[in-house]
C-alpha cells in the first residue's frame, strides 16, 4: 500500500460521507458513499480486490472525503458529484434515468407525478429517490395532505376524486 494512502486511512472519520478516489494526475476516477467512511474506504486497500475494483485500486494515488450529516445526504451528494465529474469507474449512477424524481407542475393546476425522464422547466423536481416505491409513498402522503389534481386531462365536470374529497377539481 502507498504511504500517502496508509497515512490518510489512519485519520479517516467514522461518519457518513462521500469519498473521491484520484489517480496520479489528480483526476477523480471513482466516487462512492459510505455510512462509515473509515470502514468503507479502508476495505478497498486492506482487503484483496478483484476485477474492476482491483483495477481502480491499482490506479488510486490519493483520495478525499466529504463528511455529510447522514446517509441520505451522502447519496444525493454522490450522485451530483458523479454527474459533475463523470469518473470512469462509476458505471451505475451515470444514467440519471435510473433514479425516480417527484415532479410538481409549476403552472396551471399543480400535478404531482413520478418521472425518470429529462428535466422539464415547467416542473419543480424533488429527489432523486433510491427506488420508485419511496417516491410513490411520498406522493401518496402528499395527496392525502393536499388534494391535488389526479386527472391527466382536466374534465369538464368534476371527477370521482373530487366527489371523494381527494381532488380540488
Amino acid at each position: 500500500m502507498k504511504k500517502q494512502i496508509e497515512q490518510s486511512l489512519l485519520t479517516l472519520s467514522q461518519k457518513p460521507g462521500v469519498y473521491l478516489m484520484k489517480n496520479k494526475l489528480g483526476e477523480i476516477i471513482y466516487i462512492g458513499k459510505a455510512k462509515n467512511l473509515k470502514n468503507r474506504v479502508s476495505q478497498y486497500f486492506l482487503r484483496p480486490q478483484a476485477g474492476r475494483v482491483a483495477a481502480m485500486v491499482f490506479e488510486v494515488e490519493d483520495f478525499a472525503t466529504i463528511i455529510t450529516k447522514n446517509e441520505k445526504e451522502a447519496f444525493i451528494l454522490e450522485m451530483n458529484l458523479i454527474k459533475e465529474h463523470y469518473p470512469r469507474f462509476n458505471i451505475l449512477l451515470k444514467d440519471d434515468k435510473h433514479y425516480p424524481y417527484i415532479a410538481l407542475r409549476k403552472k396551471k393546476s399543480p400535478v404531482l407525478k413520478i418521472t425518470r425522464n429529462d428535466l422539464d422547466k415547467n416542473f419543480f423536481y424533488f429527489g432523486p429517490f433510491p427506488t420508485s416505491t419511496h417516491a410513490y409513498e411520498i406522493i401518496n402522503l402528499l395527496n392525502k395532505i393536499f388534494p391535488l389534481q389526479k386527472c391527466k386531462v382536466l374534465p369538464k365536470i368534476p371527477c370521482l376524486y373530487y366527489h371523494l374529497g381527494q381532488c380540488l377539481a
